[in-house]
């Protein structure tokens, strides 16, 4: 088990470190703004308080003081909530009212701080076995590790009813999705609180729960990841919703070609440059494909057979009504293909009802659309 908590501890810090080292990166560009400092600061005290969960694991003593890396634990992990509470504060509020709570806040930590070790000094925490730190019936062990787990668990509480109306005030896209992060991993680690006050309590009663112990170290881990995410989401969540937008438009852009392959060769006027196979410039040539997907639909207009339902029952009967019309699209656009190269006219090719019935004013919906027809469109390929 202690190997377990052990790995479980090193997660945490390397994701704060992961963090840590993210946000330093654009120190130049960023040390001027309060909100980023503060971020430093409480990552700072993440990576301490995780790197002394694991030197407290590895023994009992650190720099020569019994239980010494027990309490640097508790004491950074009191700065670090204090600190997550200030960062929200700067993310979502008007600066003096910031400046007026982060004062509450430094000052409120800074007593905790202090009565926390005060308690650890009282109760002989140096002289103490390491176990006791995982639950006693020792009063005044007892008392401190209690007062420790509220000091953790009220600013989960306070973050987790902040995040919601700070989210909806504001318009940033990626604070607000932060936000909402922010307030999942408080709803984790305020778990670890439950599962760690649970694990006190048990070993002050002389209570086993086994291998459940090792719940709070999970939650505490799993929280930290989510915390360290939501912290530096504001700076890369705009790059990795470019990157997968970029991925989808890519896929979209893949998806037609077959569609798009046999039109042109039926068609060839339809393209207005060259076929190439660069997508530095993705948007403007999957604006083209659609286009040209268009013209070369259009083109085949006489030769469409309105009554050619071959395909639409083949996604099966719990398809959508939407993937039946893709089906039923794909197999006209086959017979149609056909019979241009075959050069016969069907009787029943009547314009109403092609790819102008739709929203072509809504370029993501048509994607979709398209997409759906050509995918509809290779499988009816590989089924003949």
């Amino acid at each position: 088990m202690n190997t377990t908590r052990t790995l479980l501890f090193v997660i945490s810090a390397l994701s704060s470190y992961a963090a840590l080292g993210y946000r330093l990166s654009q120190v130049r560009r960023s040390w001027r703004d309060s909100a980023y400092r503060a971020l430093v600061v409480t990552l700072v005290f993440q990576c301490l308080t995780f790197t002394m969960g694991a030197v407290a694991m590895g023994g009992d003593s650190f720099l020569g003081v019994g239980n010494l890396a027990i309490l640097l634990m508790h004491l950074s992990a009191v700065a670090f909530c204090v600190s997550a509470q200030i960062i929200l504060l700067r993310w979502a509020t008007a600066d003096e009212v910031a400046i007026r709570r982060t004062r509450y806040w430094v000052i409120t930590g800074i007593a905790l701080n202090v009565l926390l070790a005060a308690l650890f000094l009282l109760a002989d925490g140096p002289g103490r076995p390491a176990s006791d730190f995982d639950g006693t019936d020792r009063p005044l062990v007892l008392t401190y590790l209690l007062f420790f787990v509220v000091s953790q668990a009220v600013p989960c509480v306070t973050i987790f009813r902040q995040c919601g109306p700070y989210a909806r005030m504001t318009d940033n896209a990626s604070l607000r999705q932060a936000l909402r992060l922010l307030s999942v991993a408080a709803v984790i680690l305020f778990l670890y609180c439950t599962a760690r006050a649970v694990n006190i309590l048990t070993g002050a009663a002389g209570i086993d729960i086994g291998v459940w112990r090792v719940a709070a170290s999970v939650f505490s881990a799993v929280g930290i990841v989510v915390l360290s995410l939501s912290l530096t989401l504001p700076s890369w969540g705009p790059s990795a919703a470019k990157l997968l937008a970029w991925a989808r438009s890519y896929r979209s852009y893949r998806a037609l070609y077959p569609l798009w392959r046999d039109l042109y060769e039926a068609s060839p006027d339809i393209v207005l440059e060259p076929p190439g196979t660069s997508v530095s410039d993705l948007d403007y040539r999957l604006h083209r494909r659609v286009v040209e997907i268009r013209d070369g639909w259009r083109d085949l207009r006489p030769y469409i057979d309105r009554s050619t339902t071959n395909g639409a029952a083949r996604p099966g009967s719990s398809a959508s009504e939407e993937a039946r019309q893709a089906f039923t699209e794909a197999a006209q656009i086959r017979q149609a293909l056909h019979a241009k190269r075959t050069g016969t006219v069907p009787d029943d090719n009547a314009d109403a009802g092609d790819f102008e019935d739709r929203d072509t004013d809504n370029f993501t919906a048509e994607v979709a659309w398209l997409t759906q027809v050509s995918v509809a469109y290779s499988k009816l390929g590989d089924a003949s």
